[in-house]
């Protein structure tokens, strides 16, 4: 499935069901069916409209939306989203809040690179934009990256974190979601070991795979079981003729879409369902919870190809990270030389992606730093999606880890010790 006739195809497949919803939507909201009693036109024609939505969705990547900001002061402050730092693989950009003075609080938010864009952490963005200077990596997708920008796997991905934390200072408080915690892990010891006074005041690491072993999952089970032969050969593709990265190695959006939707399929299945039913009663509209939801969850990014295998390969199976064994450009990565560094860890206790284990055992890494810097927190029946977006963040998360910053800002001078409730 290398070729490039593959991607294509299953590009056309997706264009062609957007096409035949588009068609059905049409033909059945022909005003003259309306005076025919049978239901089958009105199903048909809320059929179109839902299928042509969803296809249309997977390769548009959804806008920011945070265009203002209501302040202490009442007033609606425009939002601008300004490019701090350019790459060909990612961007380091600031939500900038015009007429509200600098907050005391400057935040990292690292994105992962596993399928979606950046834009998954808006309602993130949002929740801390309240009291925070807000920066985050702003992935592209692959099939846009001309093959001339050259590979990009972990080892990239990391020096790119070390840049973006180079240009922010050693003010900052950086938070990794998901994927990229132990990469953030890597990057910042990587930082204390060559470059102390470029590193961030705190690390905040939400429920992500330090140590995929320490609780397995499905997806640590899937890493185990399949060879990087088996993944090579039926996972990555060639980008195709349509786009700017014509020819490069991906991991497709679309086949890391199907993979999702196949996990939950019934859930996915009844959602659809009722989407439908609800069109046909005029109950939905643009902006309802359905299509909040999907229209994020559907707008998927391709890969690059020596990311996703090298991230496999390196991350669970072999779990270099995890044993300490890392290595950035020649250099090996020593978790133990993070000694002034804050790090919290955020896990869901009903997590099935990242299960409650795998994120704190980046607190047993860091061997030289104090337990009066170390802090962890599992979140009682909040799932994946919930510890960084949903409403456990919003009521529990979100004030621990801002309380976490406060209370080991270097500018504060000394720093209290840090509550912590570690794994059961």
């Amino acid at each position: 499935m290398r070729y490039m006739l593959t991607y294509d195809l299953m590009e056309s497949a997706r264009n062609t069901n957007q096409w035949l919803g588009a068609t059905a939507n049409a033909m059945a909201s022909y005003p003259l069916f309306s005076m025919v009693p049978n239901p089958m036109f009105s199903w048909v024609s809320a059929w179109g409209e839902v299928t042509e939505r969803t296809y249309e969705r997977m390769i548009v990547k959804p806008d920011w939306g945070i265009r203002t900001f209501t302040c202490e002061d009442g007033k609606d402050h425009l939002v601008k989203v300004e490019t701090v730092v350019e790459r060909p693989f990612g961007d380091l950009i600031h939500f900038k809040v015009h007429g509200r003075e600098e907050q005391p609080r400057k935040v990292l938010l690292v994105a992962p690179m596993s399928g979606h864009y950046a834009t998954l952490l808006r309602s993130t963005v949002k929740s801390l934009l309240v009291n925070c200077e807000v920066y985050i990596t702003d992935w592209h997708n692959a099939r846009d990256i001309p093959v001339s920008s050259g590979k990009f796997d972990i080892e990239d991905y990391t020096l790119y974190l070390v840049d973006f934390m180079r240009e922010m200072g050693p003010d900052t408080h950086v938070v990794a979601v998901c994927q990229p915690a132990p990469l953030t892990l890597a990057a910042t010891a990587y930082l204390a070991e060559l470059d102390p006074k470029a590193q961030p005041s705190t690390l905040t690491l939400i429920g992500g795979p330090v140590d995929p072993d320490a609780t397995p999952t499905e997806v640590t089970d899937f890493g185990r079981r399949v060879t990087m032969g088996q993944l090579e050969q039926s996972m990555i593709q060639r980008v195709g003729f349509k786009y700017k990265g014509v020819g490069r190695m991906v991991y497709p959006g679309l086949l890391q879409l199907a993979s999702f939707m196949s996990m939950n399929a019934e859930r996915h299945t009844k959602a659809f369902v009722d989407q439908i039913q609800r069109v046909m009663r005029d109950e939905a509209s643009d902006h309802d919870a359905h299509n909040r939801f999907y229209d994020e969850y559907l707008a998927v990014m391709d890969m690059p190809a020596e990311f996703y295998l090298s991230t496999v390969e390196r991350v669970f199976k072999h779990r270099e990270i995890a044993r300490n064994e890392f290595v950035v450009a020649g250099h090996k990565v020593d978790m133990g030389k993070i000694t002034d560094v804050a790090v919290m860890t955020v896990e869901g206790a009903n997590d099935d992606i990242s299960a409650p284990g795998q994120c704190i055992a980046a607190l047993n890494l860091c061997t030289s730093l104090s337990d009066s810097k170390k802090a962890s927190h599992v979140e009682p029946g909040a799932g994946h999606y919930g510890i960084f977006a949903g409403r456990s963040w919003r009521v529990n998360i979100r004030p621990l880890v801002i309380n976490f910053m406060n209370v080991n800002a270097r500018k504060q001078g000394a720093r209290k010790a840090a509550n912590k409730n570690t794994a059961a």
